[in-house]
């Protein structure tokens, strides 16, 4: 039971009046205005709009200011703004292989189709800290060159194609049916692969992280190749009934995975590689790896495989867990006074304790 403070009021107005002076910090150092985050916390960013479900680098930077870089108290910040958007109609499917890729690698093949891309990556840096970034100007380092205006970027087969196209790896169901959307369909147990990655895709990272994690060490004995991981940007087209025709709204960056996974066969079926799939807004690699091992351990009923108990393969336990602003929400509600609740629970354990004394009383006078 809740009990609600009253004349607490100016208690609450001074929390918030220290809460927006220690978000401001010192006062003689310059102020780190939107911008800057949009523009130099950009991973932090693509976090915060994938897992708020709302591609807009501006508000995404505006609600990590706000929470005083607290990920989590900002992906709260932009769910609760996007509820408050109208709706005005659908998006085409994005077609990711027109993805125009700033990074593409495969851990399957050396020489892919296409090239491989390293891109703006941490894999082959020395984790050792830069002194350098702490001195004033910039590093000197130069951007690659971009393409000329107007030149279309070329179409970057996926690499689970190739295997497609010889069977080697299980062929994707198509369905023109278009699947619910999360954000208004309540969630219900069992549910759709289409719902499950839509729940992944909006899931805590770290969470992701671990269960996916846990795969790798043998809770689900599903060993992953990371066929492709692509990053880069996709346009977003919406059909107009009255124009009879698509529009380009813009483009959004994307980060994919697909991997592939232990192989399946029969005495009557050859044996061929199964699929693991992640999509995350923005530039979020490990997100879209996580999701995608999960993903293919979550499967393991539709692919006539056994329960080996392990907690990615529990559907309920994953769904019910992966959301961190759900989590957050009945973690931080224990702050809020339960005053009637304890004196409760104090009581009966004092009873509990008085009838135990009286008991051992009686016992030692007879």
């Amino acid at each position: 039971m809740y009990v609600a403070v009253k004349g607490g009021e100016r208690a609450i107005d001074a929390a918030h009046d220290w809460l927006a002076e220690q978000r401001r910090g010192d006062t003689t150092v310059p102020e780190l205005d939107v911008a800057q985050i949009r523009e130099q916390m950009t991973l932090a960013v693509n976090r915060v709009m994938a897992e708020g479900s709302l591609y807009d680098p501006d508000l995404a930077a505006l609600a990590i200011k706000q929470a005083r870089g607290d990920l989590i108290e900002a992906i709260f910040l932009i769910r609760a703004y996007r509820t408050t958007l109208p709706r005005f109609g659908t998006s085409r499917p994005l077609d990711t292989g027109a993805m125009d890729c700033m990074r593409r690698i495969s851990a399957t093949f050396k020489d892919a189709p296409g090239g491989q891309v390293l891109g703006p990556t941490f894999d082959y840096t020395h984790r050792l800290l830069d002194f350098k970034l702490a001195a004033d100007g910039e590093d000197g380092a130069s951007a690659p060159a971009a393409a000329p205006p107007g030149t279309a970027p070329a179409r970057v087969p996926h690499i689970t194609g190739f295997l497609g196209r010889d069977g080697l790896i299980e062929q994707e169901p198509a369905s023109d049916e278009a699947p619910p959307d999360l954000t208004r369909t309540p969630l219900e147990l069992p549910t759709t692969r289409a719902l499950r990655l839509q729940a992944l895709a909006r899931g805590d990272e770290g969470f992701l992280l671990g269960l996916a994690y846990s795969t790798q060490r043998g809770y689900a004995r599903n060993h992953a190749f990371v066929g492709e991981l692509r990053i880069g940007t996709v346009p977003v087209e919406m059909e107009i009934p009255e124009l009879g025709f698509t529009v380009e709204l813009g483009e959004i960056t994307l980060t994919e995975c697909e991997t592939v996974n232990q192989f399946t066969g029969s005495k009557t079926e050859p044996a061929q590689f199964t699929r693991g799939y992640g999509l995350s807004f923005g530039q979020t690699e490990r997100k879209a790896i996580a999701v995608a091992l999960v993903d293919r351990a979550l499967r393991w009923r539709e692919l006539g495989e056994d329960d080996q108990g392990a907690p990615a393969q529990d559907e309920e336990f994953v769904l019910s867990h992966a959301d961190n602003i759900q989590a957050t929400g009945f973690l931080e509600h224990i702050k809020l006074p339960h005053y009637v609740d304890f004196q409760s629970e104090l009581e009966l354990v004092r009873k509990l304790r008085r009838q135990a004394t009286q008991a051992t009383e009686t016992e030692a006078a007879q």
